[in-house]
Parts: C-alpha cells; structure tokens; sequence
C-alpha cells in the first residue's frame, strides 16, 4: 500500500560566509604511512589551519586555513622543517608514459635492483652455499677453513656496492630520525647499519679469533636491502595501476583537432581551441572538446565516459562531449565548453578530488601509523635487551634486534585505504558514477531510505503519448492522423507530444488552415476537405457539441492514473481520444526493485498530483510517496526522515533539488541534470537513468568490504610478525626468524594489500 504525504512550505535557504581557503599540495620524500602522519602532525599544528589529510598513495596534502591567521608560506616552511618536499599541485597535463616512474614517487632505479639482486646471489653462494649444499665448490683463497680474513673481505666487498644501490634508505632513514619524525626507511637503515657494523668490527677481529667468522652478517645487510628494492618496485608497479583511472581519462583527450575556418581546414592543438570554434570530425575520430552538432548524422561511442555500451545518435542539434568516439558517419560541431569546463575536464577534477581525500575508516590507520615507528624502534631495544639479561650472545642478540626492526610494515598500513579507495573511484568512473570524495564512498553502504524525485529521474521528464482510444469502428491511425493534424500548430508540451507520436508511427499530419490555441481547452483547426478538427479537454467538446459519453469510463480510468486526456473529433463526430503522461524511464523500476531486495526503503517526491504520483509510484515500485510537495518541501522532507535515525540519499536532475541533495546523507545527481545539481551532490550518475543508484551502493559495499580485508591484513600481520621477529616462538620450539625472511615478509605484506585492491578493479557492479 503506497501511502501518499501532501506537505506545507518551508523556508530552508541560510547564507554563509567563509574566509576558509583550500589548497592541494605536492609531498616529496614519503616513504610510508609514518612520513604522511608525520606531515599532517606539523601542518595540524600551524594556527588557523582547520584540517589536513595526506594521501600517501597519491603524494598529496589537502589543507583547510583561514587564510587571516596562516598562509601558504607558514604550511611550506612547517614541511619542509619536517623534512619533505612540499610544492603547489598543478593540474595534469599528460599521462606519465607507462613503465617509467619519476623521481619523486620513490621506485628504485631497476639498474641498481638489478645489480644488487646479483651481487646478493654470490654473496649468498659464498656466505651460506656451503652449509646448505655440503661439497659446493669455492675458490681456495676465499675458503672460510683456511683464509677466514678474505672470506670476510670478500663478502664486504661485495655488500658495499648493495648498500650504495640502496642508500636512498640511509638518507631518508636518519634524516627523518634525526628530525624525530622516524619512518620506514628508519627502520631498514637501522637494521642494516646494526648488522653491517657488526660484521665489520667482527672482521677486524678475526686475525686474532679465527672463530668470529662464524658471526658474519653481511649477506643480511645486503639481502634486506634488496628485498625490500625488490618490493618497492612491485609495490609501486601495483600501486601505479591503481591510478590508471585517472590515466585513461586523461588520455581521452585528443592532442589535436579539425577546425573550420571559412570553409577550410586546419589542423590545430585542442588546447587552443576556444567557444564558438566549428570544429570537424571524422568517422573513428576523438571528438576534442564538448559542443553541438551543426552537421552531419553519425552514431557516438560515449562508454568511456558513462559505462553504456550502445553508442548514442547524433544529429544536427544535439550536444556532445569531449573525448567520446565517434562512429561512422562525419560531424561538424560548434564548441561550448573548452579548459575546466568540459565535462571530461570535471569528471577528471572529481575523481581526482575522491583519491586525494581519506575516507574515516582511515582514520584509526592514521594514528596507529603515526607512532608505530617509535613504538616498534623501542620493542626492538627492549627485545634486546630481554635476550641480553637473559644471558645470549652479541650475534644471537643483533639477529632480534635486525628482524624486528625490518618485518614492520607501516607501509601496509598506509596503503589499506588509499588503495581501495582509488581503485574503487577508478571502477566508479568506468561505469559512469563519480563519487566526489572518499567519504561518501564510506557513507553510501549504510544508505537506508533512497528518495527519488520524480520528474526527470524515474519519468523521462518530457509528456508523451500513451495509450489511444477510438471511438465506434474507427482505428487508431485515423484517431493519430485527425490529433497530429490539429495539434500540427501547436507549441504546448501536449500538443508536440501528440505530433512526435504520429511522427514515431509514420503518420504525416494533414495541411490544415485557420488554426486556433483555445486556451486551458485545446485546439481547432480546418483540414482540407473542410472538415473542423478539434483536439482537448472534455469542456472544448461539450463547447462544439461533440457526444463524449461513449469515451467518458476509459477517459475516466485514464485520468485516475493521473495522465491528461485529449479528446479528438472531427467534422463534430467524436474519434477517440489519447492519453498523454510523463513515462517512466526503462529500468527505473528495476532499479527501485534492486534496492528494495537489498533492503533500503525507497521514496518518491513529485510535486503532481496524487493521481498521477501514485500510478508513477505503483509503476515504479517505491514504497512511499510524497505528492504535491513544492521545491522548498524537498530539504524538510530529507530532514524528517533523518529525524527517524535514517541515512538518506536524494536521487534529483533540477535545480529545485539542489537544496535536497545538499541536506541528503548522500546526494545523487543523475547526468543530463543541471548544473547547479550536479555540483550539489556528491555522487553524479553519468547516465541519465537510475541503475547506477544501487551499483553506487554496491560499489561502496565492495570497497569498504576490500578497505576491511586490507586493514585486517596489515594489522594482524604486524601483530603476529614482530614477535615472531623478538624471538616469542624460540621460547616455544627454538625456531628464531632470520633477518632476510623479516625483510621478504615486509616486502610481500604491502604487495598483498596492493594485490587485494586491485582484485576490486575486476569486479562487475
């Protein structure tokens, strides 16, 4: 039973000023999660600065000041002394070339991976080969029995050259520990500069204790570093296809266009192309910026920008949109929008926006990363020192010292929500949904009440015909033909639906002469023969003694379902009447249906009558109803639901839901809306239908479900591998955890995190 809600009016318009200023930043020199809570910690400190978050995936910080108290100046130099980079963000211009990765982001150079990973083979073969493998040939002069100094040598010779491949971790490392902001890097320098040291003093000594070459720990020094070069360099090849949707939308910008000029055509960067510009594209060409078609028929492949697979015709005077495929045919297009405006240009902008912003779950991430490396410099020193008083050796000692230092991972950590949050804005964009921050990506799983405003998101928004109704013997084309004939001079939204009606059939109206608009009636016209043709309401027939009782049950029934009925006769004989209504869009129940088998209650506003709001509602499927409800209605109406504990998303295309949209939990825009709707929500359907509501909810379920899976990973892997790593199962079964596998299973617990978000980019919504 669908129960219908006539509301009052409400005044919900409030103005507010703000001198609060925004401003995105480049961070240089993060290495994990530790360097980006490390920077949101300085910046938080400065006066007037109201909020701060660092993306560690994208590099970013985005910062909130009162621009009367701090200033960009204040927030370098605060960065800065922490000791990063810091430069203002600039907007992309091209996509980085696939397979090279610049300077900043940190990738080590494959070259020096390269080397090291050989040296580590033969420093391996030397150091461990033989008590491996019993009878593994080495060269005489560097046998460990007999020349135990050039043994040693020898294995320092071949570390040190692994250590300058990898001093990027030795500079960021201390550099950041001696500005009491320790990261990750601080952690492996540590444990390879213990390691290192150690087995150099203990090679000093072997000239006079022979046995101290059994305490050798170069091949550890060397084998971290590499392994943890090694995963860097798949972390950042994962952690570079996460941001692929960012790359793809960039690419679809042609580099060039076809402009027209006094009939002729140049070739010129779509960069300067400016409004009014008549452009040409050619069949299998990119069309450069957004506009209208002054010329030409041809079909348009618009997927890369709204997920439908079926390109869309294009005919003189329908708009299009940079960066779509065109088909077959050749279209000449007069350009609208060029630079930030294009709608490629601001779908670029809101995904950029929705990675670049934390989602709250993060936030326990954040804090936990934020002294994670102290904490785990100090389980270190006190593991220790345990094994010290407890009476083992320096070696033995050194071992738990080293491991625990490198399997921490606040990398892992760092990367749990980014990751799952670009993928998942990335998987969005492909079908055709923007979600304008990370936030609302979190928010949207929890939506309980869906409300949907009528006109224009689950009708098409525009009157059409649909049903005719004859009278005696006659059919339906005479009824068409007689309706489109008289209707042929109107402008009213009934009257050209009529004629597109008869146009859609086949139906060529008749020339008719001396044609009149009756207001709040219908028409009059004369047709060729001289016959009178009348189209309107019951009281235009009754005016002209046209006998409607015949029609008036079926005129009735119709107009209960809240369509509007026009009457059609001719040379006063009544012929039928058709019944015109806004329409629902195809799958617009589907969707409602889709939502209501996940169990979110779904409303609809209008502000028709309950007639009409009612026979949309039972088409549709909605649960409630609110009729007759006028655009300042719309907010209260969100309000109150809220009030009832609920987490509302308003679904709206116009203006009057603006106000809706903003006061909703979730704001949804569908495409082909307006303006000021699109920039109201937080959530734009490129589509202009509705089945990309609850793939909107669906996509928010799987990434929060994958943001989960990371931050159960990185958490119970830090709280099992650190003391495995202080020797807690040596107490058990004397097992103790070399510094390599440490290094290995730090290297691989980030490499899954990324793995697991990008097994989302896969998934179907």
């Amino acid at each position: 039973m669908i129960d219908i809600y006539p509301l009052g009016v409400y005044n919900i318009y409030r103005n507010e000023v703000s001198t609060t200023k925004n401003e995105v930043y480049i961070i240089e020199g993060m290495s994990c999660a530790a360097c980006s809570s490390a920077v949101e910690r300085v910046t938080r400190k400065i006066d007037g600065v109201s909020e701060s978050n660092v993306n560690l995936m994208t590099g970013k910080m985005n910062i909130a000041y009162d621009e009367s108290v701090a200033s960009s100046e204040k927030i370098i130099a605060a960065v800065e002394k922490a000791g990063f980079g810091i430069r203002p963000d600039a907007p992309p211009a091209k996509p980085e070339k696939s397979g090279k990765t610049s300077p900043e982001d940190g990738n080590p150079e494959k070259t020096g991976l390269v080397f090291s990973a050989l040296l580590c083979v033969v420093l391996l073969y030397i150091s461990m080969g033989s008590m491996l493998f019993e009878g593994l040939p080495l060269p005489e002069i560097i046998n460990r029995g007999t020349h135990p100094v050039n043994y040693a040598v020898i294995q320092l010779v071949l570390t040190l050259p692994v250590m300058f491949f990898g001093r990027k971790f030795f500079v960021n490392g201390y550099s950041s520990l001696f500005k009491l902001h320790p990261n990750m890097d601080s952690l492996v320098a540590l444990g390879c500069t213990a390691s290192f040291i150690y087995s150099l003093i203990t090679t000093f000594l072997i000239t006079d204790a022979p046995e101290n070459v059994h305490n050798l720990y170069y091949e550890s020094a060397a084998v971290v570093l590499t392994l943890i070069m090694l995963g860097k360099h798949f972390e950042h090849s994962a952690v570079n296809k996460t941001k692929s949707a960012i790359g793809k939308l960039i690419k679809l910008k042609p580099e060039t266009a076809v402009k027209l000029v006094d009939g002729e055509r140049f070739e010129v960067a779509t960069d300067s192309l400016i409004t009014g510009d008549e452009v040409v594209v050619r069949a299998g060409e990119k069309i450069p910026l957004d506009g209208v078609v002054t010329q030409g028929d041809s079909s348009v492949d618009e997927s890369m920008l709204t997920g439908e697979s079926m390109p869309v015709g294009k005919t003189s005077g329908s708009s299009v949109t940079g960066g779509t495929l065109n088909g077959d045919g050749v279209l000449y297009i007069r350009i609208t929008r060029t630079g930030e405006d294009t709608t490629l240009s601001k779908i670029i902008k809101y995904v950029e926006e929705a990675q670049g912003k934390k989602a709250p779950v993060s936030r326990l991430a954040d804090k936990i990363a934020g002294v994670f490396v102290p904490v785990v410099m100090g389980i270190a020193v006190i593991s220790a020192l345990i094994w010290i008083i407890l009476g083992h050796d320096a070696a033995f000692v050194l071992r738990v010292f080293t491991s625990v230092l490198v399997i921490a991972c606040p990398c892992s950590l760092g990367l749990a929500t980014p990751t799952a949050i670009m993928v998942g804005t990335g998987l969005g964009a492909s079908n055709g949904i923007l979600l304008r921050n990370a936030e609302v990506l979190e928010t949207t799983h929890k939506t309980q009440v869906v409300v949907f405003d009528k006109t224009g998101t689950l009708t098409q928004g525009k009157p059409a015909v649909t049903d005719v109704i004859t009278a005696a013997d006659l059919n339906e084309d005479s009824v068409i033909l007689s309706a489109a004939s008289a209707e042929s001079g109107s402008k009213h939204p009934l009257g050209l639906a009529v004629v597109k009606y008869a146009s859609d059939k086949g139906i060529v109206p008749e020339s008719v002469s001396g044609f009149k608009n009756i207001t709040g009636r219908g028409v009059s016209a004369a047709a060729e023969s001289g016959d009178l043709l009348l189209a309107g309401s019951a009281g235009l027939m009754h005016e002209n003694d046209v006998d409607i009782s015949g029609l008036e049950n079926a005129a009735q029934r119709l107009a209960s379902q809240g369509k509007s009925i026009v009457y059609v006769a001719r040379a006063g004989k009544l012929f039928g009447l058709l019944a015109v209504a806004d329409t629902i869009k195809p799958g617009a129940a589907d969707a409602v249906k889709s939502l209501s088998d996940a169990g979110i209650r779904t409303v609809m506003l209008t502000g028709d009558n309950s007639l009409a709001a009612e026979y949309i509602g039972s088409q549709c499927g909605t649960d409630d109803i609110f009729a007759q409800t006028l655009p300042q209605d719309k907010a209260k109406i969100i309000e109150r639901l809220q009030s009832e504990g609920n987490t509302v998303m308003m679904v709206g295309d116009g203006i009057n839901d603006a106000p809706a949209l903003s006061a909703a939990d979730i704001g949804c825009a569908v495409g082909g809306g307006s303006d000021i709707a699109i920039e109201s929500a937080d959530i734009v359907l490129m589509r202009s239908d509705i089945s990309g509501v609850p793939a909107a909810v669906h996509l928010s379920k799987m990434t929060m479900r994958n943001i989960k899976q990371n931050l159960f990973w990185a958490f119970c892997y830090n709280s099992i591998g650190i003391p495995v790593a202080a020797g807690a199962l040596y107490w058990l079964n004397g097992t103790m955890l070399s510094p390599m596998l440490a290094g290995l299973a730090m290297s691989l617990s980030s490499l899954c995190v990324v793995t697991n978000a990008l097994r989302l980019g896969r998934k179907r919504l």
